[in-house]
């Protein structure tokens, strides 16, 4: 199983905003610290937030925050809301999927791959929060005059 750029994207925003002291970010500064599309980057947050994961804000003093507290937001939550389609293989338009078993077994197996994510929260996966924030603060910054106010409508 392989997420999309968007998962891993959102998971890399949700773990940021769970991390960083001031638990509000902008998309020019996640985007310098990872390397990653501004553009991509918007799509990104404005699907976290019409999921009800982050809250946005408009204007000067701008960004996002975590809509709720990271014990509360499920990795499985988030992969199933950012992941448009969770099938392994297209079984829909194969010739001999009437006689084939192995579609509910892959399916079966994503429902365990889910299950796992399920079990754990973003409180789990930044549970070493020192070392990540270290981590984090050692990320480049938007150079200066970049808008820190990039934040979707």
């Amino acid at each position: 199983m392989q997420l999309t750029r968007h998962t891993d994207y959102a998971l890399r925003v949700l773990l940021h905003l769970t991390v960083v002291p001031t638990g509000r970010a902008t998309i020019p500064e996640i985007a310098t610290a990872y390397g990653l599309s501004r553009n991509h980057l918007m799509k990104v947050v404005h699907h976290l937030a019409q999921g009800g994961f982050i809250e946005t804000q408009r204007g000067r003093g701008g960004g996002f925050t975590l809509a709720r507290p990271p014990a509360d937001i499920r990795i499985g939550a988030v992969v199933r809301h950012s992941e448009p389609d969770m099938k392994m293989a297209d079984c829909a338009a194969c010739a001999i999927r009437p006689a084939c078993g192995l579609s509910g077994v892959l399916t079966e197996a994503t429902n365990a791959f889910l299950s796992v994510l399920d079990r754990y929260s973003l409180t789990d996966a930044a549970r070493d929060r020192g070392r990540l924030a270290a981590l984090i603060a050692a990320l480049p910054a938007p150079a200066p005059g970049v808008s820190e106010a990039c934040v979707p409508s």
